[in-house]
């Protein structure tokens, strides 16, 4: 195991050591005092407390040995106190905390595989994914949850302990994010799951994010990139890049692609294909439905033959591959009615997604509960209104909608002509959870839909719970 010890931290970060043993080993990193557990190291990102109860004390309670802390006063009595733990001071802990990732990435030399995923959109249901296949082969490090941007993909490599391969998801919202993330982790392969409009409000167009997304080859030596072939933005950019000094393969179903499927058969809370790697086939099925899932599986049978997997473990990567919460998570409730929570976050690619495994459900009154999607900035009416268009035409029942811009979703989809049986827009979560309280049956299915700050998951039972225990935070 590559180990770092405090003397190497306090040179790595131009820290200060405080007190305590300068050769003790360090473990276990963390920025939030809530998850700190015995033995770790926690860094403050961020300003101390100047009075009352400071962070890096939290932390020392909580177990940690170690606490990184900016150049804060600290009161003698407190230190004293903990003079039997380490502390170092920096002036810039978050710069600390990357050059700290940087260099435990280092310690495992240039050939150390690190597959980083980006995209405007599955980056985390792609990232689990990947991680099954390539875990049936190797000791694998992902990223836990979606920690995927200047804090989370540091976190992750320093959790590298006797991995043979991490799986890092890279997250941005503005130019030169992905850049500083990809010269920390250097990636061997970089996979671009699509090129949609999150962030749009930021970035001004899809070509802008397509630019920002190609950042990421910038930390690797020998570019060797998985694209999805499907996707128009990718699709042009691989016809304009093949004949340059990158290795580009492919994923795909409609564009012919160095991995692809056939025979795709979509059910409600699955899906079947013939997956075609290169010149080897196999019949696969995907414990998730929806038709984003099987891109997914497409784009880890890719990462894995890469890395040298077998069909085999490739199958059997794709067929015990499990979801992050609330992404596409299925909860049966009390009385029947099943609850899709993929409330984490939204575009209008993955609303569409959503919405396209939601009408899977045949026998079962499908409800579709939409709320806003941030960072679009000027084109959050127009694109709205295109999310609205699209559910006109959907075999959806019900739709619920509630959210500043969800009312131009509403405006659309309840014009002349509609499918959708009833369409309702509510000016309060409150006032939505009263309606669903009031109006859901045993043979509902519902997903619910929106960005992370909607805070839609807390309208999500869990497992035989019930809406009618739902307390909803301000």
């Amino acid at each position: 195991m590559k180990e770092l010890k405090v003397k190497d931290i306090v040179r790595i970060i131009d820290g200060t050591l405080i007190c305590g043993d300068q050769d003790k080993t360090c473990n276990g990193f963390k920025y939030d005092t809530r998850e700190v557990e015995n033995g770790d190291v926690f860094i403050r990102v961020g300003n101390e407390k100047e009075e009352g109860k400071q962070y890096w004390e939290m932390a020392f309670e909580a177990g940690a040995d170690v606490s990184i802390i900016n150049d804060v006063r600290i009161d003698l009595e407190k230190l004293n106190k903990w003079k039997d733990k380490v502390l170092i001071k920096t002036n810039d802990p978050l710069k600390g905390l990357q050059n700290l990732a940087r260099y435990k990435r280092d310690m495992y030399g240039e050939n150390f595989p690190v597959v980083a995923i980006t995209g405007s959109v599955g980056k985390t249901s792609t990232k689990d994914m990947v991680y099954s296949v390539i875990s049936q082969k190797f000791n694998t490090l992902k990223t836990q949850g979606n920690y995927n941007n200047h804090i989370g993909v540091p976190l992750t490599l320093l959790g590298l302990k006797d991995h043979e391969v991490a799986v890092v998801e890279m997250g941005m919202n503005h130019f030169g994010e992905i850049s500083n993330l990809t010269n920390i982790a250097k990636p061997k392969i970089a996979v671009l799951t699509n090129i949609g409009t999150s962030h749009i409000g930021n970035l001004g167009s899809r070509e802008n994010i397509l630019k920002a997304k190609l950042e990421i080859l910038e930390g690797m030596k020998e570019k060797v990139v998985v694209v999805n072939n499907d996707n128009d933005l990718l699709h042009k950019w691989k016809l304009e890049n093949a004949d340059k000094n990158i290795k580009i393969y492919t994923f795909g179903i409609q564009n012919e692609s160095d991995v692809w499927a056939e025979n795709i058969i979509l059910n409600e809370n699955s899906s079947s294909f013939c997956c075609h790697v290169f010149d080897t086939q196999f019949e696969v099925n995907v414990p998730v439905g929806g038709e984003h899932f099987v891109y997914n599986a497409l784009c880890a049978s890719l990462v894995g033959h890469l890395l040298g997997l077998d069909s085999e473990d490739i199958k059997k990567g794709i067929e015990s591959f499990e979801l992050t919460k609330n992404r596409m998570e299925m909860n049966k409730l009390k009385n029947g009615t099943i609850v899709i929570n993929d409330a984490y976050n939204a575009s209008l690619e993955s609303i569409k997604a959503s919405v396209k495994c939601l009408e899977e459900y045949k026998e079962k009154r499908k409800v579709a509960v939409i709320g806003d999607v941030f960072e679009l900035g000027e084109f959050a009416e127009d694109l709205h209104r295109k999310m609205g268009k699209y559910l006109y035409d959907s075999n959806i029942d019900l739709l619920l909608c509630t959210g500043e811009n969800s009312r131009f979703i509403v405006e659309e989809a309840e014009k002349e002509g509609t499918r959708i049986k009833e369409i309702k827009y509510f000016s309060s979560r409150e006032n939505l959870l009263e309606y669903i309280k009031a109006n859901t049956t045993g043979n509902d299915v519902i997903l619910f839909k929106a960005s992370n700050g909607m805070k839609f998951y807390e309208l999500c039972p869990e497992n035989n719970g019930s809406f009618e225990d739902i307390k909803l935070s301000k």
